[in-house]
């Protein structure tokens, strides 16, 4: 029979309770209590009930707790809401309903909803369905299905509906809670899983004994939290969750998972660790009473050493053994790495960011094995090893998140006790505040390592479906990490994990900054309030940065307004610029042969000698030199710029493939480099751009160039570790499971690793015939002499960015009215002179005067509008013993002439008082 219309809330109402009632199968919980035999098996989940129907398609949409959307469907025909708890829908296209499905009739809504949030789904029949809060709570417990029929009741069409609209209302009051281990007199264990009927929490009385308790938690209707109230300080034992859910396309389930909130885990994050981090056994010696760096005020202070903390140590002989790749690295005083570290801290870098150090998934946190690896030159033999031992070895970036709140276990010198990786984490903080560096964490909140049913998964195995982000069918987005799983940071409950993950790691950690990976996925909204969250907590200002990369299923703030480089402007948040970074070294990541080779920027570009004979090229060569005028200023929107062809033009209408070149409201918004851990090296990059026969003195002088760039740029300074090293990965693009043997650094400055072996044939071995041709070359592996020159000058420089202000200008207005790029002619396109003036002349803050040339020949440059002044060069050059020595004999300033003399490939610092 044709089912009725529901014509008012009341009757829905009614309905929907005698369907419910007679649609309730019975679950595992209000048949069984689980025993500890569940909690001691080898499966961690296990199907209770097998759905019918193994479609999963999720096409509709809950817009809030009274009202979901079908887009691409018009309101003629007749719609259904159909329920089972025990997952016995089985519905097929063309057929007729079958009278034993229990339906709940919908009609369509007279007027659509106009809210932003779900404006990217497009349009379509929506419904108000008029249930109670308790009813929709208990229907999202079930498999739920939206069905269409026709006249005569035949499926034209049915599809589950994605939930976290509805939840986000729901469950509001969550927001506010506390998750997780708490331990004061008694421990409690907490959980969010609004969708489960039943929870149970495993408790362990270590790392590997079987549990020995399992307890039933209580849910709170108003939050959707689980919670179980364990009598006395369980500190120090380990637990998991046995969730009963539904699955759409699996049934209903019961998952065994460790906590989204684990504070710490044991080996291989099999069980979760139940700790109060403020215990005084979790604190090192000192933990409370260490000094900070106090080194950085505002964003444009910093300058960042971006490292990996295996690359830091495991091939430093300085290091005893057991510390080698671990954090514990950090502490050994004497070693050559954290000698180096300290030098570097001295001369002014400010921060160590630290590539993921949070709970990773891919390396075997306990029997992880280095391959032995014996390789030079183009030789496949690294390669193979590698193969073979990549799924296995101890090495991997970490950018596949597996629990954010705990520290990763291959980095402890014991995985197995939860302990020691906190407080060896916290003795590395220690170190390096010690060294007189601040510590940064590069975060990876934009994606799982894993979702669905999946052993790594965590947050969908407790609450299905929510805490990732959805395509317009219902699969995973991936657009950030193939094949990870995209986190959807727009919904409440996974904005908070975030937010409470980072309050973790600032509070309990004293960790100083952040670098977010991918942040252009991340809603700016969500952003801004965690940085107020957090210099809230901390009573210190918190810097935030991070890729604001404008792509994927979020592109164009398509479902929030993005925290990315054209949405941040005013926040105090800063983004990567790409703009001086392509203009250097060139653009492109190397997807084809002719852009790996070909497509060139300053740094590696034959520059035109006379260029009125090539216009092509020398519209090339402006654009690049107002590029990287363009960093230099701070990638502000409106700063004012004088163009390499005489002209005046704002940087927010100076083109960028199409974007604005200037998109900063302040300097510090902008984050300047030349290279980190992504694609190649500077070094490689320059071996395969440059002609093969470029001396290897001219090679570093290049780097220094493209190192100073970073230096003298207002902003952020931002250095990848072993850039002033000549550091090489052999060629390699992608190291990210490259093994140690192609990510080493040799702080003693021996090697830089070039031709070491052909790398990883994944993400190289379609350009092996043009590797194979430079690895083999012997005359591009630098002597130990060019990497301590590189060294020495990257020191001079760095130095000269600590000494002055004029390097750290705070707001755009400070800019535009201190900084300029005085000219020479437009026909000058193969130098940038850059002008940094205070605003009150005194003997204590000197102008500077920076060139940069690019030239393979001398320069001489008048300057038509410099003010008068006395120039000389900078203190830097006139004592450095090791660097760049040429500046020192043959650079010149003529105040007769104005000209100043510039030696090939260099970059030259000129300092003066006003004169009056």
């Amino acid at each position: 029979m044709m089912h009725p219309t529901i014509k008012n809330n009341k009757s829905a109402q009614l309905y929907f309770a005698a369907a419910l009632a007679l649609n309730c199968g019975l679950s595992y919980a209000a048949t069984a209590k689980p025993d500890l035999q569940l909690c001691n098996q080898t499966e961690i989940s296990t199907v209770i009930q097998p759905v019918a129907d193994h479609r999963s398609d999720a096409r509709a949409y809950w817009l809030s707790d009274e009202r979901l959307r079908w887009p691409g469907k018009s309101n003629s025909g007749h719609f259904f809401l159909a329920s089972s708890e025990n997952a016995a829908l089985k519905f097929s296209i063309g057929e007729k309903i079958s009278n034993t499905a229990r339906l709940i009739p919908l009609t369509p809504a007279s007027e659509v909803s106009q809210d932003a949030r779900f404006r990217f789904t497009g349009s379509g029949v929506e419904f108000l369905t008029g249930f109670s809060a308790d009813q929709l709570k208990a229907l999202l417990k079930t498999q739920l299905l939206l069905v269409k029929t026709d006249a005569d009741q035949r499926i034209e069409d049915l599809t589950y509906i994605q939930h976290p609209g509805a939840l986000d209302k729901l469950y509001a009051g969550a927001a506010s809670a506390v998750l997780g281990p708490a331990i004061q007199k008694d421990t409690q264990l907490s959980v969010w899983a609004p969708t489960a009927r039943k929870v149970w929490a495993c408790i362990y009385p270590d790392h590997q004994k079987s549990a020995y308790r399992v307890q039933a938690m209580q849910a709170d209707d108003a939050t959707g939290i689980w919670s179980a109230h364990l009598n006395g300080k369980l500190n120090g034992q380990y637990y998991q969750y046995i969730a009963e859910v539904f699955v759409p396309g699996t049934g209903v389930v019961l998952n065994r998972v460790t906590d989204p909130y684990s504070v710490s885990l044991n080996a291989d994050s099999k069980r979760s660790y139940i700790a109060d981090l403020s215990d005084p056994a979790l604190t090192p010696a000192g933990w409370q009473s260490q000094a900070r760096p106090d080194t950085v005020r505002h964003l444009a202070d910093m300058s960042i050493y971006e490292m990996h903390v295996r690359d830091f140590s495991v091939s430093d002989t300085s290091v005893r053994p057991t510390w080698r790749g671990k954090f514990l690295a950090f502490t050994e005083q004497k070693s050559h790495g954290i000698r180096y570290l300290k030098e570097l801290a001295k001369a002014g870098m400010t921060d160590v960011h630290l590539l993921p150090v949070f709970d990773f998934a891919t390396v075997p946190e306990k029997d992880c094995k280095t391959p032995q690896i014996r390789a030079g030159g183009n030789s496949p033999a690294a390669r193979i090893a590698q193969a073979k031992s990549a799924a296995s070895d101890c090495y991997n970036w970490g950018y596949d998140p597996f629990h954010f709140n705990s520290p990763e276990g291959s980095y402890s010198t014991n995985p197995d006790d939860a302990a020691r990786r906190i407080i060896e984490f916290r003795q590395m903080v220690m170190a390096l505040h010690k060294a007189g560096l601040r510590v940064g964490m590069d975060v990876v909140y934009n994606h799982t390592a894993f979702s669905g049913q999946h052993s790594q998964s965590v947050l969908d195995r407790i609450v299905p479906g929510y805490y990732h982000r959805l395509n317009n069918s219902g699969k995973v987005e991936d657009s950030t990490c193939q094949p990870c799983g995209n986190t959807a940071t727009e919904h409440l409950m996974m904005g908070k994990l975030v937010s409470d993950s980072l309050s973790v790691w600032t509070n309990a950690y004293k960790i100083d900054s952040f670098r977010f990976d991918l942040m252009g996925h991340q809603p700016k909204a969500l952003m801004t309030a965690i940085k107020e969250r957090l210099e809230s907590e901390a009573g210190r200002p918190v810097q935030l940065i991070g890729e604001g990369w404008n792509f994927g299923e979020v592109a164009d703030s398509r479902r929030f307004v993005q925290a990315s480089q054209l949405s941040l402007g005013g926040s105090g948040i800063g983004t990567f610029s790409d703009r001086a970074r392509d203009a250097l070294r060139g653009s492109g990541t190397g997807d084809t042969a002719d852009s790996l080779t070909g497509s060139r920027g300053l740094l590696n570009m034959q520059l035109c000698k006379d260029c009125a004979q090539d216009s092509e090229l020398l519209r090339r060569q402006q654009h690049a030199i107002d590029l990287t005028k363009a960093g230099l200023s701070g990638t502000l929107s409106h700063y004012r710029l004088h163009k390499a062809d005489g002209g005046w033009q704002d940087l927010s209408s100076l083109n960028y493939n199409g974007q604005p070149a200037g998109y900063a409201a302040n300097p510090g918004e902008a984050v300047n480099y030349i290279e980190n851990h992504d694609n190649h090296t500077l070094f490689d990059i320059n071996v395969l751009r440059l002609p093969a026969n470029t001396g290897m003195q001219e090679r570093v002088y290049r780097q220094i160039l493209g190192l100073a760039t970073t230096i003298f740029s207002q902003g952020v300074a931002y250095f990848h570790a072993g850039s002033e090293l000549l550091r090489s990965k052999s060629l390699d693009a992608n190291s990210y499971n490259s093994g140690d043997w192609f990510n080493r650094i040799d702080w003693t400055m021996r090697t830089n690793h070039f031709g070491t072996g052909l790398p990883p044939a994944a993400d190289n071995q379609r350009f092996d015939t043009i590797y194979n041709r430079h690895l083999e070359n012997s005359a591009l592996i630098p002597s130990e002499s060019h990497i301590r020159q590189t060294h020495a000058a990257f020191l001079d420089l760095l130095n000269i960015r600590k000494q002055s202000r004029l390097l750290h200008l705070q707001t755009a207005q400070d800019v535009q009215s201190q900084l300029s790029f005085p000219a020479s002619s437009p026909a000058a396109t193969d130098h940038i002179s850059l002008l940094i003036q205070p605003r009150e002349q005194t003997h204590q803050e000197p102008a500077l005067l920076v060139f940069f040339n690019f030239s393979t020949e001398m320069i001489t440059t008048r300057l038509t509008s410099l003010p008068s002044s006395n120039w000389s060069l900078h203190n830097m050059h006139l004592t450095t013993q090791h660097g760049d020595v040429r500046i020192r004999d043959k650079a010149k300033f003529n105040a007769e002439t104005n000209e100043f003399s510039l030696p090939p490939l260099s970059v030259v610092v000129f300092t003066s008082q006003h004169q009056k």
